[in-house]
């Protein structure tokens, strides 16, 4: 078995096709980005203890009134069996969840590197599958703090594996295309919600009893069927040979775009350089610009727009909240623009992705900043003469950068630094993530507070925090402005980089060629008809979830 997981035993033959590996990507991404999707267990496991009449139970933190308050009712609910936990009490599992995809991409990228894609995606599978059976437990016996080490700990490390195990792969197996390369597995983890959000609804639906909401057996069977996913997954990938090259295709000429290097820098080196803090800002600035707001997209439209949702343009949102009909309207109308950006957010990872191999990593995120700016200042100004369309295209484009920022970030890397540690660099770049999931929704939902404790109005809350997120994009905008190529002194020589090559237990394309009969690599496994199957395995779940999406935004166009 150690000798199957090695990384000289996933080394393809010369038979091998390239379009096998992005569906074995796809299926961890679209796996593990069900951790998006986890705020659909929120308001259930809220729920989850009654009393003898059929009512829940009171909260740990009832009657909290302040953050402090709120966190000893939270230390309270870790152990508790007598009172239900609230959404503070479960949102910290989201906020681990991010926190320990990076840090666990920082620390064993790596060690990636060196065992190569097979290994960390048959341990991301373990880690990910586990946590969720240790949640399922923790739901069964209620407890918290089961639920944060099972799916928030453990799961989180396995998020980190899982994220980054198909990256250096594909930027090897697409020298070509880099960006579409990383685009397509990257938009699976932003599409893994958009899929397991309304199975596992469903799956609620149908295990809830009198006594149970269900949501302990859905996790048992979630954990099944993204064993098989993710088990399929990892033993399909594959790594070229070193030196491989798609056939027809020549390098471009460095010399030529300064901005792609051909040399390669260590990973002990990476880290020294100007370029990496700078990426480091530039994506922590793109994604706390939208992470903050993307999570707060349905209150926002509501409070917003107000009554304009649902036909009523002279009801504001406090009286809105006063009618429960009106507040279900206005909901359903907000959970439609949450789906709509989804979708942007998804195929806005492949489309800026594929769009940055023509247009260059650096000219790509420049548009992001800059129109990206332009939208929140947009946003601001159509939110003030209400007009819905305009304010949700300007969002719609937000998402699409949003996602897109993750997708090219990995291509980005590989031409400054080169492929050779590009996996593991771009796990340690991932703190940036980590960063930026606190830093956005903390200035959102603090500005937010504050303006609404001092009685603004509704509709007049987001306009600063609009101008806020617009600044950060200014700060990457600068950072990467800033960015220039790599100085020589970084690069490693042809003798270090043999010796690298050497120690991972690389082969040359020349020497693969003469050992193209390993077993573990026959050449029928290439046949266009497995490369059909594999691709229908994955489009046919991202299918159904586009059409779960749709549904839910139609509201906005009725």
């Amino acid at each position: 078995m150690a000798g199957f997981l090695s990384k000289e035993n996933t080394i393809a033959n010369a038979s091998f096709n390239r379009w096998l590996v992005p569906p074995a990507a796809l299926a961890v991404h679209l796996s593990i980005g069900m951790a998006y999707g986890f705020s659909v267990f929120w308001k259930p496991l809220g729920n989850a203890l009654m009393d003898a009449e059929g009512k829940p139970l009171a909260a740990c933190a009832a009657g909290a009134t302040n953050f402090s308050e709120k966190l000893s009712g939270t230390l309270r609910a870790l152990t508790a069996t007598d009172c239900n936990w609230t959404q503070f009490d479960l949102g910290w599992m989201y906020t681990l969840f991010f926190v320990l995809l990076g840090c666990s991409a920082a620390l064993w990228g790596g060690w990636l590197e060196r065992e190569g894609p097979r290994k960390a995606g048959l341990v991301s599978m373990l880690c990910w599958c586990g946590g969720l059976l240790i949640s399922a437990y923790g739901v069964y016996t209620h407890q918290l703090w089961m639920m944060w080490l099972g799916s928030g700990v453990i799961g989180g490390i396995g998020l980190g594996l899982g994220y980054i195990s198909p990256v250096s792969t594909l930027i090897k197996w697409f020298p070509d295309r880099r960006g579409m390369a990383t685009g397509m597995a990257i938009m699976g983890f932003g599409g893994g919600a958009m899929i397991g959000s309304p199975i596992a609804a469903k799956m609620m639906s149908y295990f809830a009893t009198p006594t149970s909401v269900g949501v302990w057996q859905t996790f048992v069977a979630l954990a099944a069927i993204y064993f098989v996913f993710m088990l399929w997954g990892a033993l399909s990938y594959r790594v070229p040979a070193t030196g491989w090259k798609p056939a027809n295709w020549a390098p471009p000429a460095t010399q030529n775009n300064a901005m792609i290097s051909s040399k390669h820098v260590h990973l002990k080196n990476a880290h020294k350089t100007p370029q990496f803090w700078l990426l480091w800002l530039v994506l922590c600035m793109n994604v706390s610009a939208g992470i903050g707001i993307i999570g707060a997209a349905a209150p926002m439209l509501q409070e917003t727009f107000g009554g304009a949702l649902i036909g009523q343009p002279d009801v504001g949102f406090a009286e809105i909240k006063k009618d429960e009909a009106m507040t279900a309207a206005a909901a359903a109308i907000g959970a439609g623009f949450v789906g709509l950006i989804s979708l942007f957010n998804i195929f806005g990872r492949f489309a800026w992705a594929t769009s940055s191999d023509k247009l260059g990593r650096k000219n790509t995120y420049y548009i992001f900043f800059v129109l990206g700016a332009i939208m929140y200042c947009a946003a601001t100004y159509v939110a003030g003469f209400k007009s819905l369309a305009l304010f949700v295209a300007a969002f719609c484009v937000i998402a699409s950068m949003y996602g897109g920022g993750f997708a090219t970030i990995p291509a980005y890397l590989a031409d400054m630094f080169g492929t050779q540690f590009v996996g593991a660099i771009h796990g340690r770049l991932l703190t940036a993530w980590s960063t930026a999931g606190i830093l956005g929704p903390v200035v959102v939902n603090y500005l937010h507070d504050t303006r609404l404790e001092a009685n603004v109005p509704f509709d007049k809350i987001y306009a600063p925090i609009f101008l806020v997120l617009a600044a950060m994009l200014v700060i990457g905008f600068i950072a990467n402005w800033l960015v220039k190529p790599v100085d020589e002194k970084y690069y490693m020589s042809d003798a270090e980089l043999d010796a690298v090559r050497k120690e991972a237990h690389e082969k040359s394309a020349l020497a693969n060629a003469d050992n193209g009969s390993a077993k573990n690599q026959a050449p029928v496994a290439s046949h266009p008809i497995f490369v059909t199957i594999a691709w229908a395995l994955v489009l046919i779940p991202i299918s159904y979830g586009v059409w779960s999406t749709l549904q839910k935004a139609w509201g906005l166009f009725q």
